[in-house]
């Protein structure tokens, strides 16, 4: 990208959603379904300018993997009850996009026949391509990998332009906004420069990932009003990464 702060005029994207995402702040669900219905509205809106969309759902609402390891669960069994979790989070968004007329499926990386296909590359290429939002569910099918090194590699047999990660801060920091009130938001940094300032973006499997496959990371707010549909339409919102 030779202007990564002005060039945001993408096909395809991958959007990242975090589980918590889908849940109203301070709520006893699990899946607040009036989030779920304002995010499938955003992005209608989106698919109105063209961009062919694929998400990404994590799955700490219900459940996290790691945690539960820390607590002495054997770490593989773990992170399969969190595939498993994002699977429910897929079907809800499913559910909410059909609601707003917009085609849409769920490959799941896990099969699971009765409520999804199971993932394959060249028809989820396909269906991106005749514009169904694809959502891609249990991760990778494998222990140990996160959601977010997920959206990474979906991204890359994609061929998605971008990765749209919505999060619960409107961009990155030089430090952590919530410990340090005087932190600095950037506008565009490049992954050269996320390692050697020890940025957290993604963790470093999914980072790699898109660094080497040149996949520009675009991580904004989800909060805001209309904030996702900005996002996908390539509007100048949170924080682009990107190779320079």
């Amino acid at each position: 990208m030779s202007s990564p702060t002005e060039d945001r005029n993408f096909k395809r994207v991958i959007l990242k959603l975090s589980g918590e995402a889908l849940r109203e702040p301070g709520s006893q669900d699990n899946i607040s379904p009036e989030i779920v219905e304002r995010v499938a509205k955003e992005i209608k809106k989106a698919i109105s300018s063209d961009v062919e969309i694929g998400v990404v759902c994590g799955g700490g609402n219900f459940w996290r993997g790691a945690s539960a390891s820390a607590r002495g669960m054997d770490r593989a069994t773990a992170d399969y009850v969190g595939m498993l979790a994002t699977v429910m989070n897929a079907l809800a968004l499913q559910s909410a996009l059909e609601a707003e007329d917009v085609p849409c499926i769920v490959q799941s990386a896990i099969e699971m026949k009765n409520v999804a296909e199971p993932f394959i590359r060249r028809k989820a290429n396909r269906q991106l391509s005749a514009g169904t939002v694809v959502i891609f569910a249990a991760g990778t099918g494998s222990p140990f990998f996160s959601t977010d090194t997920t959206a990474a590699l979906r991204a890359s047999e994609m061929n998605a332009d971008a990765i749209m990660k919505a999060t619960m801060v409107d961009g990155v920091y030089c430090s952590d906004p919530k410990k340090n009130p005087d932190a600095v938001r950037y506008e565009a940094v490049t992954f050269q420069e996320c390692l050697s300032k020890n940025l957290k973006v993604m963790d470093s499997t999914a980072f790699t990932l898109c660094k080497d496959n040149n996949i520009p990371i675009i991580v904004f707010d989800i909060n805001g009003d209309g904030n996702i549909t900005k996002a996908l339409a390539g509007g100048d919102i949170g924080t682009i990464i990107y190779k320079g």
